[in-house]
């Protein structure tokens, strides 16, 4: 039964922490969008307006030859190369690592988005505005470009509670850690106190971390879900899509994980490729005896399980490896 699934999970407090704090990502992620999106637009107007000859008329002249793959990026063009220039100007991290392989250079004199996800972490080259992302997407972004003034130790500390949420192995965290995660996220939103959906958002939060969050199993015609200390109410199914978008998000962050690893030296890409299998075989154990979530999950399951075959078969040609038994 999909809903008894539901309550066995969320009468687990350290399980019900962890939901709690990526529902409140996920208010966090909704209420930046619009914010996001129009800073944006203003970052990109202000880059034209100071340097005009990269705006719409500009365009590259390389083709494919300006396409950058991950961190590198090597302008064969001199439009694409100044704006390389004018990007790193504005980047907090201009000497570390850009994820440029997110971007379509070819776009960045009429495109404002394209540029601002130079400013983001990897695996965002097919989102194509701030709905598209998730939370750590757009923080990142307010944090590597000086365009927003922003307290950035405040968006770091959020960053490092958002990783922390969807690195936790059990998908469990504990009310202590849920307190210090609800100081840290309200000072990040104390901010933007001038933007009222991001102040309606700080409410909701506040709301959400201090309830109770009681789980019931309907008898008749009783309501089931969630219901607030504070009389707001969830239903199962808006509870289920929660846990359905975290689950979602800690997969897609294996997945891009373990993308990554071809780059790495031999020694270290073994050691990161076992510990996240191990990662996985977690929460695949966990979708296991939860029915109700695994179905929804089975495409996002097989798109992992594909690129861990895939990157198993270099692995045959190393010397003394053997096939599976009973493996043809």
């Amino acid at each position: 039964m999909v809903l008894s699934e539901l309550a066995a999970r969320l009468n687990c407090a350290e399980y019900k922490n962890w939901v709690k704090a990526g529902h409140c990502l996920l208010l966090l992620r909704g209420c930046l969008q619009g914010f996001v999106a129009r800073e944006v637009l203003a970052f990109h107007r202000g880059l034209l307006a100071a340097a005009p000859s990269l705006g719409p008329r500009a365009a590259c002249r390389s083709g494919s030859r300006c396409n950058p793959r991950a961190r590198q990026f090597q302008p064969q063009c001199q439009v694409c190369a100044e704006w390389k220039r004018e990007i790193l100007k504005h980047h907090t991290n201009r000497n570390g690592d850009v994820h440029w392989g997110n971007c379509r250079p070819g776009r960045w004199p009429v495109d404002a988005w394209e540029v601002a996800k130079a400013f983001m972490p990897r695996g965002l080259a097919d989102k194509t505005s701030p709905k598209e992302c998730d939370a750590v997407a757009l923080l990142s972004l307010i944090n590597s470009c000086d365009h927003f003034t922003v307290d950035r130790k405040k968006v770091t500390e959020v960053i490092k509670c958002r990783n922390e949420i969807m690195h936790s192995s059990e998908m469990k965290v504990s009310s202590l850690w849920l307190q210090d995660f609800q100081v840290k996220i309200q000072n990040f939103l104390n901010e933007f106190r001038n933007i009222p959906e991001i102040v309606a958002t700080y409410t909701r939060i506040e709301q959400l971390l201090t309830s109770d969050w009681a789980v019931h199993i309907p008898v008749e015609d009783q309501r089931d879900g969630c219901e607030y200390e504070t009389g707001v109410y969830l239903s199962e199914s808006q509870v289920n899509e929660i846990e359905m978008e975290l689950l979602k998000e800690k997969l897609q962050e294996i997945y891009l994980q373990a993308q990554e690893q071809d780059v790495l030296p031999e020694e270290v890409k073994k050691k990161e490729k076992k510990k996240i299998l191990n990662r996985l075989q977690v929460v695949k154990e966990f979708l296991r005896s939860n029915k109700d979530l695994r179905n929804g999950l089975r495409e996002d399951l097989q798109k992992l399980d594909s690129l861990h075959l895939q990157q198993q078969k270099p692995d045959s040609k190393e010397p003394g490896a053997q096939k599976p038994e009973g493996k043809a």
